[in-house]
């Protein structure tokens, strides 16, 4: 696409609402596009229409239009989690009309330089981390994407003052075409969102439109011990900057000596940054990062090449590294009931989150798992529930093929937990039983290896009932 402004007077159709789509649908309007917002649920289900219909927007509800999306159409912004198999969409291919989502116009838009970071894992925890390093070194962050506020409502307010951090999913990014982060960030790559993508090939390759547009003037941090992070970097055209847990890098940030896979920590283990003229400088001790976990301090080897690119002095962000907490439903400590403790980790909504997890907790494991069926048969867990786990219960959709699992394993306490009259009232039990199977000491951790819409509007729905739960044991 070409930037908002040259779009007036041409019909620009919003496909989707929620805070995005009302964003977006606000720029093209206040720069004179005609704008069409439409959303499949009832009106009633569309509390955000009211606030575009007072303003002059056309709103549909309800249905989709047969002739919502024609060749006198310039331009269509999806609503990232609605599939390409959507018959607006198809309208718009059959015509020859330009797809995007809310983060190609947000680019277009913003006089602030992005980092934009995506992964299969381990996305909020960083952009969270990236933008209060930021803010602490005194580079004025404005954090967005997928993390909460709209990147439109951010990119609007943005000044050259300004780094807008992203967080960036795979759905955002297939809709993308000219969006150039100053900085990106490829985490990790794992098997999820394929029932989206239709395989791996679309999911990797939507993945890596991060960075297509950049050039040698922008910053590529990518995840040295993920292969697939590894495989690309020979088509990117930025300056590269690694970061490793298990490799001694010659430039990047990494651990000094590095990690053992397989092998606990030591209190010796250093962040280390290398520097391309050949001298190096400590950060600071693995074991004063302020959330625990092997997975969360490859989340800070990120955040700090993110924020040395961007500026930041080391010394400045060693107070953010020591005092971070994370945030909420990931890995979130919620709280203790008669000596066992309760970990709300509902956005690990595949296998390798949950494995990640697992192994960041030393004691006994009871697991809450499941919810929405993807296909998977959840196999990789067979190692982590044969070593790690002392009970499972299983609810949703996933429900048998994690039992299955387990029994693989030889794991035998086990408990399934079956629908009861809603979503909220089984997850109390699923909790109520892993509760009858902890003793004090245990750990009784939900981390679900699913997404959550087969029960629930969102994983924080699911998180927060699961504390709420905890709490009243």
């Amino acid at each position: 696409m070409n930037h908002p402004a040259t779009y007036r007077d041409r019909r620009v159709v919003v496909l989707g609402l929620a805070r995005s789509g009302v964003s977006v649908a606000k720029v093209f309007h206040a720069l004179g596009a005609e704008v069409i917002v439409n959303d499949k649920k009832e009106r009633d289900l569309c509390p955000e229409a009211d606030e575009l219909t007072a303003l002059g927007i056309s709103v549909l509800c309800g249905y989709h239009p047969e002739d919502l999306v024609t060749s006198e159409t310039a331009l269509l912004v999806k609503n990232p989690g609605i599939p390409y198999t959507a018959g607006p969409v198809r309208q718009a291919e059959a015509h020859g009309v330009e797809i995007v989502t809310e983060v190609e116009v947000a680019y277009w838009i913003s006089k602030a330089p992005i980092i934009g970071i995506t992964g299969s894992n381990g996305k909020t925890t960083t952009t969270t981390w990236i933008g209060e390093l930021l803010g602490e070194a005194g580079l004025n962050p404005l954090v967005a994407g997928n993390i909460g506020t709209p990147l439109c409502e951010a990119a609007e307010v943005a000044t050259e003052d300004n780094w807008i951090v992203a967080e960036l999913s795979s759905f955002q990014l297939k809709g993308t075409s000219a969006f150039r982060p100053s900085i990106a960030l490829l985490l990790n790559i794992a098997e999820t969102h394929l029932d989206y993508h239709g395989g791996m090939e679309d999911y990797v390759a939507s993945k890596v439109k991060l960075f297509a547009n950049q050039t040698a003037e922008d910053v590529a941090v990518l995840n040295w011990d993920d292969a697939t992070c590894r495989a690309i970097a020979d088509t990117v055209k930025a300056k590269i900057v690694p970061f490793s847990l298990y490799v001694r890098l010659d430039k990047g940030v990494c651990i000094e000596p590095p990690f053992e896979r397989g092998k606990e920590s030591g209190a010796d283990h250093k962040i280390v940054w290398r520097k391309e003229d050949g001298t190096e400088q400590t950060i600071l001790p693995v074991s004063e990062l302020g959330i625990p976990g092997r997975h969360n301090a490859g989340n800070a080897l990120a955040a700090i090449a993110a924020c040395l690119a961007a500026g930041a002095a080391p010394e400045a962000m060693v107070p953010v590294l020591k005092g971070f907490r994370g945030v909420e439903h990931r890995l979130e400590y919620a709280g203790e009931v008669k000596g066992v403790k309760y970990y709300n980790d509902s956005k690990a909504t595949n296998a390798t989150a949950t494995i990640m997890s697992v192994g960041s907790l030393s004691s006994p494991i009871i697991l809450i798992a499941g919810g929405l069926d993807r296909g998977s048969d959840y196999m990789e867990l067979l190692p982590v529930f044969r070593n790690r786990l002392k009970g499972l219960v299983a609810l949703g959709e996933t429900r048998a093929k994690l039992a299955n699992v387990a029994e693989l394993a030889g794991l035998t306490n086990v408990r399934l937990v079956e629908p009861e009259e809603d979503a909220e009232s089984t997850l109390r039990k699923a909790v109520q039983e892993a509760a009858g199977l902890a003793e004090p000491g245990d750990i009784v951790l939900l981390s679900p290896a699913c997404a959550s819409w087969d029960m629930f509007a969102s994983f924080e729905q699911r998180g927060r009932i699961f504390k709420e739960s905890a709490h009243t044991l």
